[in-house]
């Protein structure tokens, strides 16, 4: 038997200390590690909201650097802003140590404008061509429309504009605009594309649109061009996958072929820029058009609380068209997302500048602060609540409401009514709509009003008894004169409100933003309404005015910290500590135009900007909807929206001023009283009080007990029965009001 400390002749060797890990990898958690070092082949980073993509995707940048296993010169990075292209450089320049030349980072329309200069000619072009933008596209628009005698109403400028984009974004050369389009305006959109096209050729001239759509041509005409990109990138990256268009990928799709090294890193539930040409069936087809494709799930948030988290994520299981992950953190529990109902608008503007004075007194800082509304009409009443309460905000991503053209020409006719010798006013919408009153008019009527010193509408007073006026402009300018002297007389009689609503009409302004084709051109009509509501405020015109007058005195300082005011859509990308999602009402959000053109998809869509704005919470989230809202001066009755019945209930915190939406206590199984400390209500008011506070509500119930064909009595609609009940919503088929949808808390048995 061997002497068991007798020393080993042939002693093995001590096993390697396994080799450290790069310094750059440190701190990466699994997942996003995993997503670094899978270099080979193509790789689908599912990114939820605050998972570190960024980190991610400069980390792998600089890992292949690193590595050695591409030079600057063969790696394609593309992302969607220059700004994040700008930090991609930065930070893979400081990981590596040194700046990086020759590399190709920048957006997808840079690097296809880079790309068209190099082969310009194979495209018909010379390298210096001209980038056109959204101003010369429309003002060329216009030119061919003339020459091809179109009535510009029919088919305004932005209008066909907006088209042949939409057409290019889907990679379609007007020789490949498929028949069940090309019949848009009769056959002429299609025709003015073609002519476009070839006009901007003669120019030397490419929009945006072709940046990428005359990189396809290219690359499908001149196969070893192709080549030569394919094997120049070895490794592709691109950011927002989720947000690419048609186009986008088809471009990405012919480069990736040659090594298929391709990583796209996206969030198929942050999807929502469908209306600007985004495809979410891109990153949902990633799998196929890429068979072998590795993915990887980034799924540990680092910006949220669980109840945040776990709100969001369970809204979003929702949609069926998603790849499916479930965020998590190991940050403290935090509170629960809030959901507060509240009588009318005015009540949730008050309501959320109370809540930000009291996360202020608490320290919390104004520039951490959110409010994200899903219209921009929704802004107004919000602005003016932070002015009366002397709230420093900004508004992002827009003009402040009183900015806003239409809300300026709406104002100035008031400004005339009430001071017939603004000229300013005057001025902005003498020809606003268009009534045949050209610059030579204004001029003769300028040099008269100085030559008198008068105002101008005393100017054209004047002049109208005389032959100095062609006889098409005299007649305009004495009905529009004749008009504003019977809003006049309107004014002293009228409510401020009727009398806008009444100006809005007979001048055709509302008419003209209707005839409108511009996707923009809803929501300025709802901003129209918006502001005949504010008018109901004010017991004459000249307050409002003066009302006004101040709000647009309210300058904004640089060195201030300010509330954020922006829309859902605006706010993708951004991150606070409070977040504040007023709004949450059926018809408003989800938007009820969006589902009446897109259906089941654009419901998704919804949802999705639904999870967006919950996840750009931190540490408060705070939803609320009103049980009623002022739509063009008249009150309608609103059911909260589908999402919060979507929320799980395990997440939220549920109390309702109004009474619309209640549930019990988790902790006591008591129901919640909806007005405790509720003392400033209105008299008009008290009545539905009583009614909500004596109801024994329950959400869960059938209509709280209601059932098809019982009368019933509502405040605002009074006697009508039940034809449907559908959970906590009645339809009932009222005696004056016709059929109507409202909250079974609203009625009472008649």
């Amino acid at each position: 038997m061997s002497d068991p400390f007798e020393l080993d002749d042939d002693p093995q060797p001590a096993p390697a200390a396994p080799a450290r890990a790069p310094a750059y990898l440190e701190g990466l958690n699994e997942s996003q590690r995993e997503a670094v070092e899978a270099v080979e082949g193509p790789v689908l980073v599912l990114a939820g909201a605050g998972t570190g993509k960024t980190r991610v995707l400069t980390t792998r940048l600089g890992h292949i650097l690193m590595q050695n296993r591409a030079g600057p010169g063969e790696i394609l990075a593309v992302t969607f802003t220059n700004k994040a292209a700008g930090e991609m450089k930065e930070r893979v320049s400081h990981l590596v140590g040194r700046p990086v030349e020759g590399w190709w980072v920048g957006t997808f329309h840079a690097i296809g404008a880079r790309i068209l200069r190099a082969n310009a000619e194979a495209v018909g072009l010379s390298p210096q061509f001209t980038i056109l933008d959204a101003d010369d596209q429309v003002r060329l628009i216009k030119q061919l429309i003339d020459v091809h005698e179109i009535d510009e109403k029919r088919l305004p400028p932005r209008t066909i504009s907006g088209i042949i984009q939409r057409w290019k974004d889907r990679g379609f050369l007007p020789e490949k605009v498929p028949t069940s389009e090309a019949g848009q305006g009769d056959g002429k959109v299609l025709d003015l594309y073609k002519d476009y096209q070839e006009r901007l050729s003669t120019l030397n001239a490419a929009d945006f649109g072709d940046l990428l759509l005359l990189c396809l041509k290219l690359f499908q005409e001149q196969p070893d061009v192709l080549k030569s990109y394919q094997r120049r990138f070895r490794y592709i990256m691109v950011d927002e996958y989720q947000d690419t268009n048609v186009a986008q990928y088809l471009w990405l799709r012919l480069l990736a072929q040659e090594y298929r090294n391709i990583c796209c890193v996206g969030d198929d539930d942050q999807s929502i820029y469908s209306w600007r040409g985004a495809e979410v069936g891109n990153i949902l087809r990633f799998e196929e058009d890429f068979p072998g494709a590795r993915v990887v799930r980034l799924e540990r948030n680092y910006r949220s609380t669980p109840h945040i988290l776990a709100a969001a994520s369970g809204l979003i299981t929702y949609n069926e068209g998603r790849l499916g992950k479930t965020l998590w953190t190991d940050i403290n529990d935090g509170e629960k997302v809030r959901v507060r109902g509240v009588w009318d608008g005015e009540a949730e503007a008050r309501l959320v500048g109370d809540e930000i004075e009291a996360y202020q007194n608490k320290g919390e800082k104004l520039s951490d602060m959110a409010v994200l509304v899903r219209a921009g009409f929704q802004t107004r009443e919000f602005e003016e609540r932070m002015i009366t309460l002397g709230i420093p905000y900004r508004v992002i991503g827009g003009p402040r409401f009183y900015e806003r053209q239409e809300i300026r020409d709406a104002v100035a006719y008031l400004r005339v009514i009430a001071q017939p010798d603004d000229d300013l006013a005057f001025e902005r919408i003498v020809n606003v709509p268009t009534r045949g009153i050209g610059k030579t008019t204004l001029q003769t009527v300028h040099t008269y009003a100085r030559a008198e010193r008068l105002s101008l509408t005393r100017a054209i007073a004047k002049l109208l008894e005389t032959d100095e006026l062609r006889p098409q402009a005299r007649k305009s300018l004495s009905d529009l004169l004749a008009t504003f002297e019977m809003w006049r007389v309107m004014s002293g009689t009228k409510p401020s409100a009727e009398l806008c609503k009444q100006v809005l009409e007979d001048s055709g302004y509302v008419d003209m933003w209707k005839a409108k084709r511009e996707p923009d051109a809803p929501g300025r009509l709802d901003n129209l309404k918006e502001l005949v509501v504010a008018l109901e405020d004010f017991e004459t015109l000249g307050s409002f005015l003066e009302h006004v007058s101040l709000v647009m005195e309210n300058e904004e300082r640089s060195d201030t910290a300010k509330v954020s005011i922006m829309t859902l859509h605006g706010a993708k990308g951004l991150e606070f500590g409070t977040v504040f999602l007023p709004g949450w009402e059926e018809g408003l959000f989800p938007n009820q135009r969006s589902l009446d053109e897109g259906g089941l998809a654009s419901l998704e869509e919804e949802r999705r900007l639904a999870y967006v704005g919950i996840t750009r919470a931190r540490k408060h989230c705070m939803i609320s909807f009103a049980a009623n809202r002022r739509v063009y001066g008249q009150w309608q009755s609103a059911t909260p929206s589908r999402f919060i019945d979507e929320l799980p209930a395990e997440h939220i915190d549920v109390f309702s001023e109004s009474g619309v939406y209640a549930r019990r206590d988790a902790a006591s199984a008591e129901l919640v009283d909806p007005f405790a400390g509720v003392d400033d209500v209105p008299r008009s008011r008290r009545r539905m009080i009583e009614v909500d506070r004596g109801a024994s509500y329950k959400p869960t119930s059938n209509g709280a007990g209601f059932s098809i064909g019982i009368r019933v009595f509502h405040q605002k609609f009074g006697y009508g029965k039940i034809t449907s009940v559908d959970g906590d919503k009645l339809d009932i088929d009222f005696e004056k009001a016709g059929p109507k949808r409202v909250m079974a808390s609203f009625v009472l048995p008649a």
